[in-house]
């Protein structure tokens, strides 16, 4: 897995490095402006440059740059300095822009000349590469202080931060690379994401002799008569079977058999009572579902009293891996979330909301999660006991201790469906390995990236969920 690391931890990094290590700052301000200026050599072989800096040691490195280009590849290069203020020099047309105003530590938000010069940067139509992170965007929640320089290509210095793929960061860093510059970082507490090899631990060769009781069995439980695209649950249950799961199941109330019914022959179909319009309550009805591996439970149930005791019956008895999705969540919110923490839950426990779901569940504001995202998700799942799974652009995913960040997708994922299709694909992976937040970490990435290939095959507005599901196999096939 790669690092992600907030700004105490790099900071704490840099820190080692020069009073331990015995390199010395100007040392690493060397190396930063010569790992920019590789990346901006490797993308264009000459032009018009202008490298705006700052205080700190993001204009220290704005100035190796400068020299870089100039002296060594022939770039003809103006610089402008924020602390002198000439803004004469925007009306000049320039390729490229680098963007070493201020640095992840950022922590007030941008005003005054220097906010100016943001909108200069902004408003050149240059190719714009910002230094470590775009200025403007704070290192670890990637909101926007005030006003932020909207990148083309981000180069972090020794390793990602958070800032660059969290809210608005994810769009105003761009393509963001990597370079290391020698900094010691030993810790692995921080975030990570995932790689390729790691997707591919989970997807071991096959071996010829097996049979499909091996690939485990997959339910999905939901649907109503309200929400009548309860097709969208045999997605899920299909998307299981994508993963190499041998058995996949929906599990809907007798009122929707018939919507369901043939929709994918591959599921099978097993039907719950209902009370009219979803699922009753009923332990005879929901026993047969002790026996499966893995149980995505909640999409378009309806956040009802029968919905939450019939969860209520699966977090006691059932004793596999329980994903729990939409009404799922939104029962647990209206009925109560201690039953999470109760001493007699025998499950695992995934819990998938999105933003909203997670504010209804957790009491807390949209300010105060999106301003702290990751500390909140690790409290809530390290307080229930839970795996989270906290969607949004760039996914959260964290089981109290370690944490992983999505940051695989594409804008068209963001509709009605989505979000079904993920939980299937997660409870088909949730048994590869003994650590949930893995299996749900691999989900996500592979969702993402079939998101991703989907999009490049129609476009971001007609992508819809079973094109994801139709390109997961390529997705898979680029890790295998």
């Amino acid at each position: 897995m790669e690092r992600i690391l907030s700004v105490a931890e790099m900071r704490e990094a840099d820190e080692y490095t020069i009073n331990k290590t015995g390199v010395s700052a100007d040392i690493l301000v060397e190396r930063a402006g010569c790992a920019v200026a590789e990346e901006i050599t490797k993308r264009f072989k000459g032009g018009r440059v202008l490298v705006c800096t700052g205080k700190g040691n993001n204009g220290k490195d704005g100035k190796v740059i400068a020299s870089i280009l100039s002296k060594i590849h022939g770039f003809s290069v103006s610089t402008f300095s924020a602390e002198v203020g000439f803004f004469k020099i925007f009306e000049k047309k320039f390729d490229i822009i680098v963007d070493c105003l201020f640095g992840t530590g950022l922590n007030r938000e941008i005003t005054g000349r220097y906010r100016i010069a943001v909108e200069k940067i902004n408003e050149s139509g240059a190719f714009i590469v910002s230094c470590d992170i775009p200025s403007g965007i704070n290192g670890d929640s990637g909101k926007i202080m005030g006003e932020a320089v909207k990148a083309d290509l981000t180069v972090a210095i020794q390793e990602y931060k958070t800032g660059h793929f969290l809210n608005e960061g994810v769009d105003y860093s761009g393509k963001v690379v990597a370079k290391d510059i020698g900094i010691s970082v030993w810790t692995e507490e921080c975030s990570h994401r995932i790689t390729d090899k790691d997707a591919a631990s989970l997807f071991p060769d096959r071996p010829r002799n097996i049979h499909k009781g091996d690939g485990g069995k997959i339910a999905v439980v939901g649907g109503s008569k309200k929400y009548s695209g309860s097709v969208l649950l045999s997605y899920s249950a299909l998307c299981a079977y994508k993963t190499g799961a041998g058995y996949a199941a929906i599990a809907v109330p007798d009122c929707i058999f018939s919507v369901v019914a043939g929709v994918n022959p591959e599921c099978l179909i097993l039907t719950l009572p209902d009370n009219g319009d979803g699922m009753a309550f009923d332990e005879k009805a929901l026993k047969p579902l002790l026996d499966y591996d893995a149980i995505a439970f909640g999409m378009g149930a309806g956040s009802t009293v029968d919905t939450y005791k019939s969860l209520v019956f699966l977090l006691e008895n059932y004793t596999g891996r329980l994903v729990i999705d939409a009404d799922g969540l939104n029962a647990l919110a209206v009925f109560g979330t201690g039953v999470l923490k109760s001493e007699n839950r025998k499950c695992e426990v995934v819990l998938t909301p999105h933003i909203g779901e997670f504010i209804r569940l957790s009491g807390k504001n949209k300010e105060e999660i999106l301003s702290d995202t990751i500390a909140q998700a690790k409290a809530f799942a390290k307080e229930y006991g839970v795996t989270l799974l906290l969607k949004n652009a760039v996914s959260v995913i964290t089981d109290g201790e370690r944490t992983i960040i999505n940051t695989t997708g594409d804008s068209g994922m963001a509709k009605g469906g989505s979000g079904d299709v993920l939980s299937g694909f997660i409870a088909g992976l949730l048994n590869r390995d003994d650590e949930p937040v893995l299996c749900v970490g691999v989900a996500a990435y592979l969702f993402g990236r079939a998101g991703e290939i989907a999009a490049k095959e129609q476009n971001s507005y007609t992508i819809t969920a079973s094109d994801i599901i139709a390109a997961l196999p390529k997705a898979i096939n680029k890790i295998l």
